[in-house]
C-alpha cells in the first residue's frame, strides 16, 4: 500500500471538516428535537431535501441567487417544522411512534419529490459552483466553506440562545421536568411550536446548503440518516454544538480512512465511534 503525501492528507482532512459541518448542521435539528421534545424526525432528512429541491428550482429556474432562496425556504420549513409538531402533540404520539410517524412522512415527501422533479440527478449550477480559492498547497471550495461558515455560526447562535435567553432557558427546563417547569408558568406547547419551526427552518438551510455543493437524487435522504445519526449520539443529545464538532470529528476520521484505504472502509468509522460510545457511555444510550 503506498502512503499518501502530506498535502493530500491535509487537502482529505480538509474535505472532511467541510462534510463534517453539513453533517452538524444536519443533525442540529434532530439532536434538539430528540433532546428537548422527545421526538425522533426522521422527516428532518426530507424536510432537507425538500429545501435543497426548492432551492434549485428557484436558482435554476427562477434566477435567484440560491442564497436569496433562504428568504422563501426559511419561513416556509420554519412553519413546517411547528405543523409537524403540533400534529405530533395532538395525537399525543409517543417518542416511538414518533419515530415511524415521521419515517412516513419522509417516505411521502420522498415520493413527492420524485413526482415533480423525477428520480434523475439533479446539480445546481450557481455562480458559488466550482469557485475554489488556494492556500498554500490546499484548495478551498466556496460552496463547502459557506457551509462550514454557516453551520458554525448557528451552532454557536443556539448555543447563546439555550443559555442565555428566557425562552432557551424555559426550553431546558421543561426537557428536564416538564410538570415542574408547567407549574412555573412555563407554556410547554408553545415553547414546543416555537423550537420545532426553528428545527424545521435548519433543515431548510441545510438543505440550501445540500444543493450549493451535491448533486441531488430522491434516495439519498436515507443514506444521510446513519451518519448524522451518529453524529447527534456522539454530540449529544439537545446539544448545540455537539453535533457539530462529532460530525467534524466523523468527517475527517471518514476522509482520512479514504485517503489511505478504499472508500468503502468510510462508513465503518463512523459506526464504530458510535459503537464504542454507547458501549463505554451506556447512560447515553
Amino acid at each position: 500500500m503506498t502512503l499518501p503525501s502530506a498535502t493530500l492528507l491535509a487537502q482529505s482532512a480538509l474535505s472532511g471538516i467541510f462534510i463534517g459541518s453539513l453533517y452538524g448542521l444536519l443533525g442540529l435539528g434532530l439532536g434538539l428535537t430528540w433532546g428537548l421534545l422527545h421526538i425522533i424526525n426522521l422527516a428532518h432528512f426530507a424536510f432537507a431535501f425538500l429545501a435543497a429541491y426548492l432551492c434549485y428550482q428557484l436558482a435554476s429556474v427562477g434566477g435567484m441567487d440560491p442564497l436569496l432562496t433562504l428568504a422563501i425556504i426559511v419561513p416556509l420549513f420554519a412553519a413546517l417544522g411547528a405543523a409537524v409538531q403540533w400534529l405530533l402533540a395532538r395525537f399525543s404520539v409517543s417518542p416511538l411512534n414518533s419515530l415511524l410517524a415521521t419515517f412516513g412522512l419522509a417516505a411521502i415527501i420522498e415520493a413527492g419529490i420524485q413526482w415533480i422533479w423525477t428520480a434523475d440527478f439533479r446539480k445546481l449550477e450557481s455562480v458559488y459552483a466550482g469557485r475554489k480559492f488556494r492556500v498554500g498547497e490546499l484548495f478551498v471550495p466556496v460552496p463547502e466553506l459557506i457551509t462550514l461558515l454557516v453551520a458554525f455560526a448557528l451552532a454557536v447562535g443556539i448555543w447563546a440562545a439555550m443559555r442565555y435567553t428566557n425562552i432557551g432557558r424555559a426550553l431546558r427546563a421543561l426537557a428536564e421536568d416538564a410538570p415542574v417547569a408547567a407549574a412555573f408558568g412555563i407554556n410547554a406547547k408553545a415553547h414546543a411550536l416555537v423550537l420545532a419551526g426553528v428545527c424545521g427552518a435548519l433543515a431548510g438551510i441545510a438543505g440550501v446548503c445540500l444543493a450549493l455543493g451535491f448533486t441531488l437524487t430522491p434516495s439519498q435522504i436515507y443514506a444521510w440518516v446513519g451518519v448524522v445519526f451518529a453524529a447527534v449520539m456522539l454530540g449529544g443529545l439537545g446539544s448545540a454544538l455537539g453535533p457539530l464538532a462529532a460530525g467534524v470529528l466523523i468527517g475527517v476520521s471518514e476522509a482520512v480512512t479514504m485517503a489511505f484505504a478504499s472508500p468503502s472502509w468510510a462508513p465503518i468509522v463512523s459506526f464504530t465511534l458510535l459503537i464504542l460510545l454507547l458501549l463505554l457511555r451506556p447512560e447515553r444510550s
